[in-house]
């Protein structure tokens, strides 16, 4: 029991997740063409259904205490396990990447004398530098360093909200975002960590209370992060790097933009390697994260911000509909599943898959590509286990 983490930590970790120029850049997407009375509604509700499927899934490594791809396996099997489990790595390698490369890029916009490629190698380090140390030995160092980030980015709210020149950029009718399309971008970034969280649930005292705390965590500092982007938009600009500047903040912004950067990719980095774990039980979890953080590191290098949203996307249409199927599967299935339901709750992830690729490439559609999958994938699930029951019963 000393191992388990407690409250306090886990909103901790949870809160230094959402604290990342992603977030920012997400912020930015949505204000700079949209109006900024039409924003909050469908920003704030897909925080919310995000949130709530971060605690759903969260609270299942909790009570098995296991990490997020072996928590799955009741529900996908043990190859079902390892196909998510791989493609999580996969999704995790790119998607420390896209930080990595927007910290960098962020960090040459205050006018640094250090190549792109070298910024990207330096953060790199950092990370896999606290990869190998790991969370537990160095849980009073992450407090004491998102206490930092936490003061340093709220005068950064301030001076952007004090910026005396307010000039809104205007919004081009044509590119207007539609309520639905802003639920979308909300609601990408909480899903994009649904396969991660229980790789921090799995080790804490109180279940319910500490996945509560760290979903909750997640969305506030979360809605922070793209308020933050809205307000960047509306003093008149698009770039984090010059906000900082107009907000007169020197090496201040130079430490947002590290430890941001640095914070959430350790976090992503972290799980890689346990979703490693799963694929390979013999490969050692710490190992697997340094690997991964330079290997990302010379993705970030190649160039993968050009497929920046794109990608954002691919992940929220694989893992949604996968974290619908596990939901449903655990809290209203049983714990022994036969051969036939990892091959039905396959091919209930499978729909909700294609229903995401086919809605997300239309204008936009009602509830959003994420919510259609969601339903799709749950609705498909609960029915095979009614199915199930009813049998049984008549039986």
């Amino acid at each position: 029991m000393d191992n388990r983490t407690g409250l306090f930590t886990n909103a901790v970790i949870w809160f230094g997740v959402a604290i990342s120029v992603s977030e920012i850049q997400a912020g930015i997407q949505i204000a700079s063409a949209s109006s900024i009375g039409s924003v909050w509604v469908p920003l704030i509700l897909g925080h919310i259904i995000g949130g709530i499927l971060l605690f759903s899934v969260g609270l299942i490594g909790a009570r098995l205490r296991v990490n997020a791809m072996e928590s799955i396996k009741s529900t996908f099997g043990n190859y079902g396990s390892k196909f998510f489990a791989i493609l999580n790595v996969l999704q995790l390698i790119a998607w420390v990447a896209v930080l990595n490369a927007q910290g960098a890029m962020a960090l040459m916009g205050l006018n640094l004398e250090i190549a792109f490629p070298i910024i990207c190698m330096i953060l790199a380090v950092l990370v896999a530098l606290w990869v190998y140390i790991g969370l537990k030995r160095s849980s009073k160092v992450t407090t004491i360093i998102m206490m930092l980030l936490t003061i340093l980015l709220i005068l950064l709210s301030v001076k952007l909200f004090a910026v005396k020149s307010y000039q809104p950029l205007p919004v081009a009718n044509a590119s207007a975002l539609t309520f639905w399309n802003i639920f979308e971008i909300s609601i990408a970034m909480p899903v994009s960590w649904l396969p991660v969280i229980s790789d921090y649930t799995k080790d804490v005292k109180k279940p319910v209370k500490a996945t509560a705390i760290s979903a909750i965590a997640y969305t506030i500092a979360s809605l922070w992060m793209y308020f933050i982007g809205i307000e960047i938009v509306g003093i008149g600009t698009l770039d984090i790097s010059q906000a900082i500047l107009i907000a007169g903040l020197g090496i201040q912004g130079v430490l947002i933009l590290v430890l941001s950067t640095v914070t959430t990719n350790f976090l992503a980095t972290n799980s890689a390697g346990e979703s490693a774990k799963a694929i390979f039980n013999r490969l050692d979890p710490k190992i697997a994260g340094v690997i991964v953080s330079f290997l990302s590191a010379l993705l970030a290098i190649s160039g993968i911000m050009n497929h920046y949203i794109s990608f954002l996307y691919l992940i929220t249409s694989v893992f949604a509909p996968m974290a619908a199927v596990l939901i449903v599967s655990f809290y209203c299935g049983n714990e022994h599943n036969e051969r036939k339901d990892f091959c039905w709750n396959i091919f209930a992830w499978f729909v909700g898959f294609i229903i995401y690729q086919v809605s997300a490439g239309l204008d936009s559609v009602f509830l959003g590509p994420t919510l259609l999958a969601v339903i799709a994938s749950s609705l498909l699930s609960y029915l095979w286990i009614k199915f199930k029951k009813s049998v049984f019963t008549n039986s």
